[in-house]
């Protein structure tokens, strides 16, 4: 028996590994320094790198954070997965409010919230790495998009409520 392959739909274009991480390498081998030093530093002196407990009002409000963290993160990869391979410029859910969700939530909201829970200031350490190398490498990643989608991504650029992030 014969097999036949699916005919490719129209609206689906091949997806290349870079066009889903964007700059995420070059942000990655930014924040790896942070990474290490913060290893060396939990290794040599865990009690520089101690946040304290951490004290249960602390432990709360991490809990909280890491979880809007996580969900706002896991809603823009999903988007990415969806959206990307369609050649879509995504506009809606986390990225309405802020340009790069995924390097935002996790370098602000997540490693620096999981962090305090395991009482350490690793997570903030990295999480600061990783927002200045998102900011450092993000732009060309914008230029990348401007130059594919022209003015629907000025008007984007416009309306997005929290660019800087």
């Amino acid at each position: 028996m014969k097999t036949v392959a699916p005919p490719e739909t129209p609206l689906r274009h091949k997806v290349a590994l870079k066009d889903l991480i964007g700059s995420g390498d070059k942000i990655m081998l930014f924040t790896l320094p942070f990474l290490i030093v913060g290893v060396v530093l939990q290794i040599a002196a865990p009690s520089f790198m101690d946040v304290g407990g951490p004290p249960d009002w602390l432990r709360a409000i991490s809990i909280v954070v890491l979880a809007v963290g996580v969900v706002i993160w896991l809603w823009a990869v999903a988007l990415i997965l969806a959206k990307v391979p369609h050649g879509e410029l995504i506009t809606t859910g986390p990225y309405a409010v802020m340009m790069h969700p995924i390097y935002t939530s996790v370098a602000l909201l997540v490693l620096p919230w999981l962090g305090f829970l395991f009482d350490t200031w690793l997570g903030a350490l990295v999480g600061i790495g990783l927002y200045l190398g998102s900011r450092r490498y993000a732009p060309a990643e914008e230029e990348q998009l401007a130059a594919t989608f022209g003015s629907s991504w000025d008007a984007y650029r416009r309306r997005v409520m929290m660019p800087w992030l």
